[in-house]
């Protein structure tokens, strides 16, 4: 059963990731990795598509929220956790994943592999957490 709470996933901290939009990460924030990965190969495809995101991102924000529950995991502050300090593994400690986060501290984020998996998986795995707490 999916919750029925929308995500808190916030225009503002959108804005904030499109500011480094050229290498994708308000794609990756907002659920969209294949092409946060295509912004972050091309350079928000030769920055055509970086600002033409800047009038997507409420739309792209809303479809986010909708599509990933909402819950005791905040989406805002894992993101900005595994952006901020990401390679010493803070945002997975604070998601309880004690283990892992002990990995991340010791590897600089599995010498940045396990980041570049966390961009992909994050929102998934934030939503697996909330779906689970809410059952």
């Amino acid at each position: 059963m999916r919750n029925p709470t929308p995500s808190d996933h916030s225009s503002f901290i959108a804005y904030i990731f499109w500011i480094f939009g050229f290498i994708g990460l308000h794609r990756f924030y907002l659920g969209r990795p294949i092409t946060g990965a295509i912004w972050a190969l091309t350079l928000g495809l030769f920055l055509i598509g970086w600002i033409i995101d800047l009038f997507l991102i409420p739309g792209m924000t809303e479809d986010a929220s909708e599509r990933y529950p909402g819950g005791d995991e905040d989406y805002n502050l894992v993101w900005i956790l595994l952006v901020v300090l990401g390679v010493f593994g803070v945002h997975r400690f604070y998601q309880g994943k004690v283990i892992s986060g002990l990995v991340y501290l010791f590897t600089l984020g599995v010498f940045g592999l396990g980041i570049l998996y966390d961009l992909f998986t994050l929102n998934d795995q934030i939503a697996a957490e909330n779906n689970a707490a809410y059952r």
